[in-house]
């Protein structure tokens, strides 16, 4: 009998800590979505949703500029530029993976942290690219 008013007693202090937030402390909190999170936690390399979007978009330009060579464009659309090459879609699209590459790396290795204004300079790089050389 005692017991039972003992835990009456206790028991008004447990519905105040389960109002209060207490009855969620062993559970785990949601989050939200990371650019920088890893997608798969146990896998060898860490994809996390940026790195996978770099190179889709990466594997996604080969494969459009393949599709374009292999149908449209059969002979390739060569041309003379600015830089004095004779230059396909394939080799534009290259040189322009590379100088975005190089812009990346300088900005970070100069400024650092964020990387916005690098994107757009890389993006400004590709029009050039692929307008002029």
């Amino acid at each position: 009998m005692r017991k039972l008013l003992l835990i009456l007693l206790f028991l008004p202090s447990t519905t105040f800590a389960q109002q209060a937030g207490w009855g969620s402390v062993g559970q785990q909190e949601e989050k939200g979505f990371s650019w920088t999170a890893p997608l798969w936690p146990d896998f060898w390399m860490a994809w996390t949703p940026a790195t996978l979007a770099v190179f889709v978009g990466i594997f996604s330009a080969i494969a459009l500029i393949g599709v374009l060579e292999g149908f449209k464009y059969r002979d390739g659309i060569e041309r003379r530029g600015v830089l004095g090459l004779t230059t396909t879609l394939g080799d534009r699209l290259f040189i322009t993976l590379l100088g975005s590459a190089y812009i990346f790396l300088a900005w970070l290795g100069i400024v650092g942290q964020p990387v916005w204004t690098p994107l757009f300079l890389s993006i400004g790089w590709g029009v050039f690219v692929f307008w002029k050389v």
